[in-house]
């Protein structure tokens, strides 16, 4: 069901993207992943490579929907379809609201929200020819709001609720459309370097794991949305 498909990760030369690109191509699953700086996109395809051929790297900022609409178009000249989007891309500041500028609020809304709908604008079409599966990386910061966290809350609690309508829009398509909300993962994420330290976290591995098993599900289901935390809380 999942071998000789083509996969999109937004956010994909680290972390939790890179991680679930290892994974789905470990599974047979061909993959292009972009990400906003060309020296990281180019590593990040080099050690792909490693794993299978069947890599595609692009430069593209999910906050320009013109990037997005040509990401796609390079996928299908490259693979020739595109079974599933994983809009993975985001970033996280954290300070009290009256020190928040608007410069620092806007990224977080263009990149994690505004992001997540531009990377489905560009993609749908191809989903709807394939019957694809749609997955956004939400937090559960969607759920949970916290001190410092205006911009990230807003921003997650927004893809959320984006992914939950987008789900009751396309599934007259038979296009899939799931949320996941990460607690604590082993990243790079807000300047984290990730070491022993982290080894009580969700490893990048795990949401690789957790995204192969949902589009392996049986067609029937659909699991709309996902919280997934870490077993124990670290100490």
């Amino acid at each position: 069901m999942i071998e000789n498909k083509v996969a999109y990760i937004t956010g994909g030369t680290k972390g939790i993207g890179f991680g679930i690109a290892k994974v789905l191509l470990e599974n047979g699953i061909s993959v292009a992943f972009s990400g906003r700086k060309k020296d990281e996109v180019e590593k990040a395809g080099q050690d792909l490579k490693q794993i299978s051929q069947n890599v595609l790297g692009i430069i593209s900022d999910v906050r320009n929907l013109e990037n997005e609409d040509e990401a796609v178009k390079h996928i299908k000249e490259k693979f020739g379809r595109l079974d599933f989007v994983i809009a993975n891309a985001g970033l996280g500041i954290f300070k009290p609201v009256d020190q928040l500028s608007a410069e620092e609020w806007n990224d977080m809304i263009e990149t994690n929200l505004t992001g997540v709908f531009y990377t489905l604008k560009a993609s749908v079409e191809e989903l709807k020819k394939t019957e694809g599966y749609y997955i956004t990386i939400s937090s559960l910061a969607g759920a949970n709001f916290f001190e410092n966290g205006t911009g990230y809350n807003a921003s997650k609690f927004g893809v959320v609720g984006f992914t939950q309508a987008a789900m009751i829009d396309l599934r007259k398509y038979n296009i899939k459309s799931t949320v996941i909300m990460p607690g604590s993962v082993a990243t790079h994420f807000n300047g984290n370097i990730p070491s022993e330290k982290d080894n009580w976290k969700i490893q990048p591995e795990d949401m690789g794991n957790l995204v192969l098993d949902i589009l392996k599900m049986n067609p029937r289901v659909l699991p709309s949305k996902i919280e997934f935390r870490a077993s124990q809380p670290g100490k």
